[in-house]
């Protein structure tokens, strides 16, 4: 049924046994448990206990906290699951992604920005590192998906690159670096995002490649990743019609489902076609394009028949594992299958020597753990990355060439803060906000004479609607005279901070007057300059800027590196891995 012997799982006799004995002596509950992933509401033992004792689950993964809370809950489950757990955390930037403690390196594309490989590396090392310290030993990376759409949502910083080629580079390079902590890493979106401009966290979202497309994007990366060993894989809520309807040439529009519930793209095409044979998990099952597709009751099921091994997160605990028993029983869930399921995410354990690692010795002690969460020579590296992957995306003022700029040339400053729609999701991209005060700071040690502009948004906090109302028009009415602007700057730097976590869109947000200060139409009356500190895609919105640069993130270190190289005390090495022009060829004038 699965060649434990095989690769990803290369075990040994001992292993393979280990593995059989487990699943023959589990109950059908026990089993149906092993199914499950579970997100933690509480670290409270007594909680965790009763998740383990009632839901017999598989893994967690769970909602981050300092490295000595995710010390203490990882040791607490491990001391007390029955079969030891498979705990994961999204290490895509860093093992920040593990404890808020930890060291962010850098989103994917800041990393492919370096041009050099060996970051990506990095990445997974530290990663490894520091997620291993605290007990992990499974993460959901790297992300895998293809930068094709500037609109999208979705990939924005957390891809390494439009090409596939280089995604797969990179992606290798990731994994290296992350197993050698024997954490297993788990690529994603299977199929691929970043066809779609959706948000399948909210909606539909398919990959509308054609086969041949396909197969020499998406098909190329995952396939290389396959054939070097990658353990796992996480199936995206991600539909693919062209290989559905290849695989079903009678399929109608209201067939289309997303990976997670299709046998023909998890199955024929991933286990199938590509020779995939290691554990498949789904996204997590609150998003709308999986609930979206059937009744919940139904959703359990369909996924594990489909071909993913482990259901990734619980919805009410008693309801669903309740449907997923009914579901074994009734037949829609066959025993073939579920223990097929069982004994993939076995292997996995066994792989990483969960079954021949006594407990204590799972992870370090926790005084020796807390030492290898964020070092000195992890921060390092990301001050590096920094420093090589700022990017001079677009150079072509003919009329000011404002770089490089000094106290002398270039003494007072207006910083215009650019912000994207409100979100409440944001905060959890990291950060404070939008960086143009703290930017405004640095440049005043450095002689400059800064202002911060005072958007419509920060004006408008608190007021009435009459009130608000009497703003906007106002705005709109009093326009000013350029002068003021010539006369008074002679910079403005945009400083642009859009985080779409979690909302349909990922572009600038603007006010609702035209020709104020917050839009930068004074490209030829005094020397603009616009800077992304998140979104790489913004250049679309701004084509008539003439000098654009990605800085990836709003670190005071990258900060500091963006301020060295306008004036001119370090290169801009950093190489675009995406089209930050979107393909329009005004974004290049």
């Amino acid at each position: 049924m699965v060649d434990l012997k095989a690769t990803p799982y290369n075990l040994d006799d001992e292993g393979v046994k280990w593995v059989e004995e487990t699943l023959a002596s589990m109950t059908d509950e026990e089993k149906i448990g092993q199914l499950f992933i579970n997100m933690g509401s509480s670290r409270d033992p007594e909680y965790l206990k009763g998740v383990l004792d009632n839901y017999h689950i598989a893994g967690v993964r769970y909602q981050k906290a300092n490295a000595e809370d995710i010390w203490e809950q990882n040791r607490c489950l491990q001391d007390n699951a029955k079969i030891p757990l498979l705990i994961a955390a999204n290490t895509e930037a860093g093992g920040n992604g593990a404890v808020n403690d930890g060291t962010y390196v850098g989103h994917e594309v800041k990393i492919a920005a370096t041009g050099d490989e060996k970051y990506a590396y990095e990445l997974g090392r530290i990663s490894g590192v520091e997620a291993a310290a605290v007990g992990c030993n499974w993460s959901f990376a790297p992300i895998v998906d293809l930068n094709n759409n500037w609109r999208n949502p979705i990939i924005s910083v957390r891809t390494w690159a439009q090409d596939p080629d280089y995604t797969l580079k990179l992606s290798l390079a990731y994994m290296k670096g992350i197993m050698e902590s024997n954490i297993m890493p788990a690529a994603k979106h299977w199929p691929g995002d970043g066809i779609d401009e959706r948000d399948q966290h909210l909606s539909s979202a398919p990959n509308w490649l054609s086969v041949e497309e396909w197969d020499a994007t998406f098909g190329k990366v995952y396939k290389g990743l396959i054939d070097a060993g990658l353990p796992s894989i996480m199936a995206g809520h991600i539909a693919m019609p062209a290989y559905q309807k290849l695989y079903n040439p009678d399929m109608k529009p209201e067939d289309i489902m997303p990976a997670t519930l299709s046998h023909d793209l998890t199955t024929k095409l991933l286990r199938d076609k590509l020779g995939f044979q290691g554990v498949v998990v789904t996204d997590a099952s609150h998003m709308v394009a999986m609930t979206g597709a059937m009744p919940r009751r139904e959703v359990l099921p369909t996924a594990i028949m489909a071909g993913c091994d482990l259901f990734l997160f619980f919805n009410d605990p008693d309801e669903d594992f309740g449907w997923m028993m009914d579901a074994l029983k009734d037949g829609r869930l066959t025993r073939e299958r579920l223990d097929e399921a069982v004994t993939r995410t076995l292997g996995l354990k066994a792989k990483i020597g969960l079954h021949t690692t006594a407990r204590e010795d799972l992870f370090p002690a926790k005084e020796e753990a807390l030492k290898l969460i964020g070092t000195d020579e992890a921060k390092a590296v990301a001050v590096e990355v920094a420093d090589k992957a700022i990017t001079l995306v677009k150079d072509a003022d003919k009329r000011f060439k404002p770089l490089p700029i000094s106290p002398e040339t270039h003494k007072r400053v207006l910083i215009v803060p650019i912000e994207g729609a409100p979100n409440p999701m944001a905060a959890l991209g990291g950060g404070d906000g939008n960086p143009a005060e703290r930017l405004a700071a640095q440049m005043r040690e450095r002689g400059y004479e800064v202002e911060v502009f005072e958007t419509l948004l920060q004006k408008a906090k608190g007021k009435g609607e009459e009130e608000l109302a009497k703003l906007v028009m106002s705005a709109y009415e009093g326009k000013a005279p350029v002068s003021n602007i010539t006369d008074n700057y002679d910079l403005i730097i945009s400083a642009a901070k859009v985080n779409g976590l979690m909302q349909p869109i990922e572009r600038v947000y603007w006010p609702s007057t035209k020709g104020t200060m917050d839009i930068p139409w004074y490209v030829h009356e005094v020397p603009t300059v616009f800077i992304s500190f998140a979104c790489p895609n913004h250049l679309p919105d701004v084509p008539q800027v003439k000098t654009y640069i990605n800085a990836y993130d709003d670190k005071d270190y990258t900060l500091t590196a963006v301020l060295d190289k306008l004036e001119g005390k370090s290169e801009f090495t950093g190489v675009s891995p995406i089209d930050a022009f979107g393909g329009l060829p005004d974004s290049h004038i």
